[in-house]
């Protein structure tokens, strides 16, 4: 047996010399070559052999765990796939590259690999998501003092503007870029804005100014050399010479465009006989390295075989032989474990399923029941409010305060339900927006000042001075938290203090750790419940639920919210003596922004005999929206389908649609994308009980310029016609 150990050490130490040598003598691939071989045929547009080539550079890159070279390969591949206007392939292709860029230092690839994105989102007409990434871009391009590839991408952005019908923003953007110093890496750049504001004025009939902004274009594309350019300006100058009636000067420009397109044709031909000869040229010299490397391989290993064929023969016959009881054994036992495991793997495969089948049935149910409540509860809320603006009887008005109050905790609890489903179902994404946390904070202790003096409580608030103004987050989902935490405490304290705190951890030029505390002096909450209170619909006993209320839902909603931001919440407490939440979060240090005045102006005059079309199928909520809306002194029309609302857009003029998304025939989101396609100004406010399929951003996907969720708030109503229709005075 030590005999047979010594003759395998030696054997296997031989096997690596051998490939020891083999790797050394062999051509070492490199995926900076494929790359360059995929770009190449992209250029000329033989897309197969672009993608084989960009392949092989994934696949080599992926080997040899090169996290630079593979993220390379994924963008040429997806600028590839753009090309090849495959915008959902590229997209995803580019998602890749950008997720591992991300994991390097920022470069120039990593900006072009967010502008191509950005190219794919205008492409498929998605021009927000395509905004957002040529300003990530922009962004880059900026940290990099890239002047001149920031420019491109400003280019795009105004064409990008023509695209969404804002030519006013496109304009500026154009003449910025002409008035940058001139420079021969951006005379193709400018030449294009010069030729993109020539085409806007010649829309407009200003064609004297559409003539000069084309002619200085033509200019610099001379300058540039640059044929393609010269041929599209001088085709368009032809044409709005020839349209004011210059036909002297339109056959001139007309001549010049069939000279230049007879050049780029000869160059084109020539270019092309060029490249193939080229290639079969570096053809033949691979195909020859090839063959001398498998040459010298072979009599390699020629050399070696006749050496070890005989230490082999010998080896072999003894390793089968020891091998062959070994095997017939394991053979036995491995039959027996793997029909077990087959039986278990069934097992395993089918509770799976069944848990899937069950969670999705809950998931689906819950926000089937949730939507469809929404309606009732708008009837219950809307005729409470109105009948208390009304002046009820002195006896009826805690009747129907009663009332109002059971449809809003109704409501609360139904949006409670319906916001863990969103993050059981993965449809809750975290945004990373710039915001000042300090205002949000103090926002925040206003608004709840009113509900914590019914209890009689002091509410405190303590920012410790290191903590940044500014922070890059998801500035809602953290208002989220702390409201949960801070009704919480509010509802378990009375005559007591609820303090919230907020302190560094950690501290660096552009990103910190901060600590966050939430406290009250109310009843706190006994050890063997600490854990339970973050369980859905859990309040540590019955009693307490009877005695405070409340639907258990609010510190599971916070616990998910801060797992999803990447912390994790802990609570101290003692019985009698208070409470204590903590967390702690990571943010990126934000820039110092301008405050936004939200509240425009208050003016009630703005709503008179505005003419406003309600479309609404269910007659109660048209009843009482309409009543709503009245008592603004608006003009309320009525319809009840997606269709009869386009038609009435078509033949009359309205200051504002309310527009319902769930509609009989074509739904609200279909109906205002037929009616933007001839009415770009109304504002249309989509009316909805949001479910699980819907979110605010989807809904202004479709056209809509805002959302109000069903059951709604009057006051609220009002403050969103009211914003509305001041932005629609301003622009007009």
């Amino acid at each position: 047996m030590k005999q047979l150990l010594v003759f395998f050490f030696l054997f296997f130490q031989f096997l690596g010399f051998t490939q020891e040598t083999t790797v050394k003598s062999s051509k070492i691939d490199s995926s900076f070559f494929y790359i360059s071989e995929a770009n190449i045929y992209k250029k000329e547009r033989i897309f197969d052999k672009a993608l084989e080539y960009a392949n092989k550079a994934i696949v080599y890159s992926d080997k040899k765990r090169n996290n630079f070279s593979l993220a390379n390969g994924y963008q040429t591949l997806g600028i590839i796939f753009y090309d090849f206007k495959k915008y959902d392939l590229a997209i995803e292709k580019l998602l890749r590259s950008v997720a591992i860029y991300n994991s390097l230092e920022p470069t120039s690839e990593l900006a072009l690999s967010y502008y191509n994105l950005g190219m794919c989102f205008m492409n498929k007409a998605n021009y927000s998501r395509a905004e957002s990434y040529f300003d990530k871009s922009t962004a880059i391009y900026q940290s990099l003092d890239l002047s001149n590839a920031k420019n491109m991408v400003q280019l795009q952005k105004a064409l990008l503007y023509l695209e969404k019908k804002e030519d006013a923003i496109a304009e500026k953007t154009f003449e910025e870029l002409t008035r940058l110093p001139k420079d021969k890496n951006i005379f193709e750049m400018q030449s294009e804005a010069f030729y993109q504001l020539g085409n806007l004025k010649a829309k407009q009939d200003i064609n004297n100014l559409a003539l000069n902004y084309l002619t200085r274009g033509y200019e610099i594309s001379v300058n540039d050399k640059n044929l393609e350019q010269q041929l599209k300006f001088c085709k368009y100058l032809s044409e709005i010479y020839e349209k004011i009636g210059d036909s002297k000067n339109s056959l001139i420009y007309l001549k010049t465009y069939t000279k230049l397109k007879d050049s780029i044709q000869s160059i084109s031909r020539s270019k092309e006989q060029n490249f193939v000869s080229e290639r079969a040229k570096v053809n033949d010299i691979m195909k020859s390295m090839e063959k001398l490397d498998k040459e010298n391989k072979e009599k390699e290993k020629e050399g070696k075989f006749s050496k070890l064929i005989n230490i082999l023969s010998i080896a072999l016959i003894t390793i089968l032989s020891l091998l062959s009881l070994s095997l017939y054994k394991n053979n036995i036992i491995r039959n027996k474990s793997n029909e077990l495991l087959r039986d278990k793997n069934n097992e395993l495969e089918i509770a799976k399923e069944r848990m899937e089948k069950a969670s999705k049935a809950r998931a689906e149910f819950l926000s089937t029941v949730s939507h469809e409540l929404r309606t009732p509860l708008n009837a219950i809320n809307g005729i409470s409010h109105i009948l208390l603006e009304d002046k009820p009887k002195a006896s009826q008005i805690e009747y129907l305060k009663s009332l109002k109050f059971s449809g809003n905790y109704l409501l609360t609890y139904i949006n409670e339900i319906l916001e863990i489903n969103r993050i059981e179902s993965n449809n809750i994404e975290i945004e990373q927006i710039n915001f000042n946390f300090k205002e949000l904070l103090h926002n925040i202790q206003n608004s709840l000042k009113e509900q914590a003096s019914q209890n009689n409580n002091e509410f405190k608030l303590e920012i410790a001075k290191e903590v940044p103004e500014n922070l890059i987050g998801d500035p809602t989902k953290l208002s989220q938290i702390f409201i949960n935490l801070i009704n919480n405490a509010l509802k378990f304290t009375h005559n007591g203090t609820i303090t919230v705190k907020a302190y560094v951890i950690h501290k660096s030029e552009d990103d910190c750790s901060l600590k966050f505390e939430v406290a009250d002096t109310g009843i706190g909450i006994p050890k063997d419940k600490q854990e339970s209170i973050f369980e859905s619909f859990s309040q540590g006993s019955v009693e307490i639920n009877r005695k405070y209320g409340g639907t258990g839902l609010g510190l599971t909603i916070v616990r998910r919210l801060v797992s999803l931001m990447g912390g994790k919440i802990a609570v101290e407490s003692e019985v009698n003596k208070g409470s204590t939440f903590l967390f702690s979060l990571d943010f990126k240090i934000g820039e110092e922004t301008v405050p936004v005045n939200t509240n425009l102006v208050l003016d009630d005059t703005i709503f008179i005999n505005k003419r406003v079309l309600l479309v609404e199928d269910n007659k109660i909520n048209q009843m009482i929206t309409k009543k709503i809306l009245e008592k603004k002194r608006m003009l309320c029309e009525l319809c009840e389908t997606g269709e009869d609302a386009i038609l009435k857009l078509k033949e009359n003029k309205y200051d504002l649609v309310l527009m319902d998304v769930h509609l009989p025939g074509i739904n609200g989101t279909i109906a205002t994308e037929e009616i933007r396609k001839f009415d770009t100004k109304t504002p249309i406010i989509a009316l909805t009980a949001i479910s699980l399929d819907e979110n605010r951003d989807m809904l202004m996907s479709f056209g809509m310029n805002d959302v109000i969720t069903k059951p709604f708030n009057p006051d609220n109503l009002y403050k969103v016609i009211e914003t509305n229709l001041l932005i629609e005075t301003n622009i007009a």
